[in-house]
């Protein structure tokens, strides 16, 4: 007995120092190599000498033994600004961004992480930025991972205050960080093709006067200032919430806001309570879409509201509390893919849990209001004070109602009779991948609806309008 538990302890020990051996071994054979996760790491496009997210690969050991990498480094050392840190070593300047001697065991693999820093490039469009992830093995084969961006200069501004009148007209991004202030009794004039990028913190604050003036060919831009992915699908751009938005305040009166795109901001356009006898907003031929508050939020302002498209916030898109408000030939879309919580498309009221605001005059003309929810329309009233609304040639997603003086020629759109979640008016609502195109479609209900008295002349493309013209910010096209 005690010779066949001599034996069998042998052979464990046996079998155990066979397989350390077996892990243990190093292959100097070049044909045995490693493999990557992915031969290219691609950084999206990247504002120069902003900092970007990290990426990440593996490198998997699958030849049957052990290697040894000599050498990894950087083709082009400090050159480039690509940051990189393998298994917990980092390529930096106090390691000649290299490292030396790294094992990787059969079966075994390290992760490798990336991070780049661009240069300046100079030049005012996005400029091809890469270099080379050499692995250099014991056997004398070499491997690589291609690392590479596109980087953008921008300007870029902290805590920006507008103090004198100020003429902005460049293709160069702006990146904001902290906010921008415009200043009481200054105006800010945004030029045709400027785009504003707003850090996570950054909100617009307007005292002054904001006049943003783009071209159906190149809208004025205000966005946050991610531009990279969430996920491969998915761009940052599409994400609600992104920066806080653009904030008129007590004070600031005729601001116009034409050929401007506004998304994924949290409150996108507020208004303070203002002085009714003075125009504090006219925004034209506009989109406002995708945010996580409100769209467009008034409390007793005069603001003028045309040819827009106003679409999907977690909030209301659209809510007027008090005051004077036209909207005209306007597409206001509640289809707010985040949470099921979403608010409604449109509300008007004269009362809010700050007090009773009048509601002087709130008029709808050939706009089109829907959304996912059977009834995306709220009215509210306080009786003590005035409330005075009229909706005219619309297209309505909610209960129909008989009032002749305040309903006129109005379409109601029947969930049970025409679309049960409201989406069949547009060329494209793709939840999944968060794309939306609310021109029409050949089945939309606001197609020849509108009334040809109060049309305006073009859409907000800058489509001429035809003789039976069509509720909403966009007249049908038919698709060739």
């Amino acid at each position: 007995m005690k010779n066949f538990l001599a034996l069998l302890c042998s052979a464990i020990l046996a079998l155990a120092f066979v397989a350390c051996s077996d892990d243990d071994s190093f292959t100097s054979s070049p044909s045995h190599l490693l493999t990557f996760s992915q031969d290219t790491v691609r950084l999206d496009t990247v504002f120069s000498k902003v900092p970007t997210p990290t990426k990440s690969f593996w490198v998997y050991n699958r030849s049957g033994d052990g290697i040894r990498c000599s050498n990894i480094r950087l083709a082009n050392g400090n050159q480039t600004g690509f940051r990189v840190n393998v298994d917990g070593s980092y390529l930096g300047a106090s390691s000649g961004y290299q490292i030396n001697d790294l094992e990787i065991r059969k079966n075994d693999s390290i992760r490798v992480f990336v991070e780049l820093t661009s240069p300046a490039n100079n030049q005012e469009k996005p400029t091809l930025l890469q270099d080379d992830l050499l692995f250099s093995l014991e056997s004398g084969a070499q491997q690589k991972v291609n690392l590479r961006a596109f980087t953008w200069d921008a300007e870029m501004h902290t805590d920006w205050v507008i103090t004198e009148n100020t003429t902005i007209n460049t293709s160069i991004p702006i990146i904001v960080y902290g906010g921008l202030t415009v200043a009481e009794g200054v105006t800010l004039t945004l030029s045709e093709g400027t785009t504003i990028y707003f850090h996570a913190d950054a909100e617009f604050n307007v005292y002054g006067q904001l006049v943003a003036q783009g071209s159906p060919e190149k809208n004025v831009v205000l966005r946050g200032d991610r531009i990279d992915n969430m996920f491969d699908y998915l761009p940052y751009d599409n994400v609600s919430g992104q920066w806080p938005g653009i904030h008129f305040h007590e004070k600031s009166y005729d601001n116009e806001l034409n050929y401007v795109d506004i998304h994924s901001a949290r409150d996108a356009i507020v208004c303070d309570s203002s002085d009714v006898s003075r125009l504090k907003l006219a925004l034209y031929n506009s989109v406002v879409h995708n945010n996580e508050g409100y769209g467009l939020k008034t409390i007793h302002s005069v603001v003028d509201v045309r040819n827009c498209q106003i679409t999907n916030a977690l909030g209301d898109c659209v809510s007027v509390c008090g005051g004077v408000c036209l909207l005209q030939h306007c597409t206001i879309g509640q289809f707010y893919p985040f949470s099921a919580n979403r608010g409604v498309a449109l509300r008007f009221s004269n009362f809010n849990d700050k007090g009773v605001y009048p509601l002087y005059d709130f008029q709808c003309v050939n706009t089109l209001v829907t959304g996912y929810a059977d009834d995306v329309i709220m009215g509210e009233a306080d009786e003590t004070a005035p409330y005075t609304y009229k909706f005219d040639h619309c297209v309505l997603r909610t209960p129909a109602i008989e009032d002749a003086e305040r309903i006129i020629g109005v379409t109601w759109e029947d969930p049970e009779k025409t679309d049960s979640v409201g989406t069949k008016h547009f060329a494209l609502i793709d939840t999944d991948n968060l794309r939306y195109d609310f021109r029409l479609d050949s089945l939309s209900l606001a197609i020849g609806a509108a009334n040809k008295e109060e049309a305006l002349e073009y859409d907000r493309l800058g489509v001429k309008r035809d003789d039976e013209p069509d509720v909403g910010c966009y007249e049908y096209v038919k698709q060739e």
